[in-house]
């Protein structure tokens, strides 16, 4: 009946997926638990290449389906490498790096070197910039305070050199981090700030910063476009600088954002391009 209904307004039906549990992927606070983690990856494809051999017609869908012609553009607003060598944390902690921006960076000829503050790691010594990137730190909070060579390193390569955090790279520049059971954790105290997952409550939307200050997304004066979405409030504001004006994506203010001492900066703001 369906099919038949559908016919009438010139949608073909090429299948039906019926409801199945077992594939169901386990999901968290910000959506699907990531590929990286999940253990039975390549079985769980497996069933699903099974499930649409079976219930879809691949061949009418690859007929059906118009080649995609992407309009003509440039990369003009692409944010710029912060550095020649960005020293990148990439662990289970922090992985929410948007690839288009890490591949401008290397192709705009700079040289991404990965690190794991979870592995109790350093930011390389010739890296000239330090980012944290988004992630989820509040499940590896204790894990991240009791990392002492990646927090003494830190401090040290604050004292002469750039680093930036957004979101969860953010949360660890501060003070402390209350996890979800109510735990307080020492971050790496770079920023005064003092942040909770304890006590969350859902920030998401586009967004628009203009900097207050120079720092590695950009000089002072710049807009940069992006994004919010945490669960994260803040506990305390500390006392350094505010990083950027921020506005929604349809320009209204919504007041300062993030925050600026000496060489660190931080903001619970994506970066994904120049405004």
């Amino acid at each position: 009946e369906i099919e038949r209904l559908l016919g009438h307004v010139g949608l073909p039906v090429v299948g039906a997926i019926l409801r199945d549990p077992t594939l169901n992927l386990p999901e968290r606070h910000l959506g699907l638990v990531q590929a990286g983690e999940y253990q039975n990856l390549m079985a769980h494809l497996d069933r699903l290449a099974d499930m649409a051999e079976k219930s879809l017609d691949l061949d009418a869908i690859m007929a059906l389906a118009t080649p995609l012609v992407p309009a003509a553009g440039d990369f003009g607003d692409a944010l710029p490498p912060p550095g020649q060598r960005i020293a990148l944390a990439e662990d289970a902690a922090f992985t929410f790096v948007y690839p288009h921006v890490a591949a401008h960076w290397h192709k705009a000829g700079a040289e991404i070197v990965p690190f794991s503050p979870l592995a109790d790691e350093a930011p390389h010594d010739s890296c000239d910039v330090c980012w944290l990137p988004g992630g989820y730190p509040e499940l590896h909070a204790g894990r991240l305070a009791a990392a002492t060579n990646f927090r003494a390193a830190m401090a040290r390569f604050a004292a002469t050199k750039p680093i930036h955090g957004e979101c969860g790279g953010f949360m660890v520049l501060g003070e402390t981090l209350e996890d979800a059971a109510g735990d307080t954790h020492p971050m790496l105290g770079l920023l005064g700030h003092s942040t909770s997952f304890a006590k969350r409550k859902m920030n998401l939307g586009y967004r628009e910063a203009r900097l207050r200050a120079a720092c590695p997304l950009g000089a002072e004066g710049t807009l940069i476009r992006g994004h919010e979405f945490h669960y994260a409030q803040m506990l305390a504001a500390g006392n350094d600088e505010p990083l950027a004006d921020l506005a929604d994506g349809q320009g209204n203010p919504l007041g300062a954002s993030g925050y600026r001492r000496g060489h660190v900066s931080g903001t619970f703001f994506h970066a994904i391009a120049r405004g």
